[in-house]
């Protein structure tokens, strides 16, 4: 599978495949194909897998697209403005991502559900205490909100992260909540009650216009009417 990824800010990632290789993508992100691509709906390794699928954001069911009879062409487009990133998944190589991240990827990769094993994080957490992890092997396509900046943490390194600016992290990462200290900066600081700490070692992927923000920022001039 060759591929290359075009067009920012609404980015595409267009993949020309060999006869009788497949992708998957869940939630429609197929944009265009050549007409030799033959689509199947599946449960994507049964119904327990799509249940963890659910939990983390994503279809119940994987659409999987299989060039036939030749090379095949498949894009899959962002639904917001951002980036597109492959990423080559493999054993030790494990990623994880935000709800909703994953956008199409070989075969052969892996989607469970990511859970914090950390008390705090799974009451606290808010939309970062469920993620999705990238297993298996092959290359997977992720769309991320906004510019992505990278960081790489050394063991015991930490960083501190509003909740919906994590975008991804190496799964050797650990992901914990922790309240902001003050009454009144929880009351009067804006920045909520909790933030996400992440340590390493591994990479971390913040994104900088996470969709949550952006709706909580048009938000009131929906209910105004303005």
């Amino acid at each position: 599978m060759e591929y290359r990824i075009e067009g920012k800010p609404l980015p595409v990632v267009i993949c020309q495949l060999s006869a009788g290789e497949t992708m998957i993508t869940e939630r429609g992100s197929m944009s265009w194909m050549s007409p030799n691509m033959k689509m199947e709906t599946t449960t994507g390794g049964g119904l327990g897998k799509a249940l963890g699928r659910m939990f983390a954001g994503e279809a119940m069911f994987q659409n999987r697209y299989t060039a036939q009879g030749g090379p095949g062409m498949i894009a899959f487009a962002s639904s917001f403005p951002g980036d597109i990133r492959a990423f080559e998944i493999g054993p030790g190589r494990e990623l994880v991502v935000q709800k909703s991240g994953f956008l199409a990827g070989e075969a052969a990769v892996e989607l469970s559900v990511f859970f914090q094993k950390r008390l705090g994080a799974g009451l606290f957490g808010g939309e970062g205490f469920i993620m999705q992890r990238l297993s298996g092997r092959g290359i997977v396509f992720t769309e991320f909100d906004g510019f992505v900046m990278e960081y790489d943490l050394a063991a015991g390194q930490s960083i501190i992260v509003d909740t919906g600016y994590l975008a991804a992290m190496d799964a050797t990462c650990s992901m914990d909540i922790q309240a902001v200290p003050g009454v009144k900066n929880m009351v009067f600081g804006g920045e909520g009650l909790f933030s996400t700490v992440v340590t390493g070692p591994g990479r971390v992927y913040l994104q900088t216009m996470p969709i949550s923000s952006v709706a909580g920022a048009v938000r009131p001039f929906i209910a105004t009417g303005n």
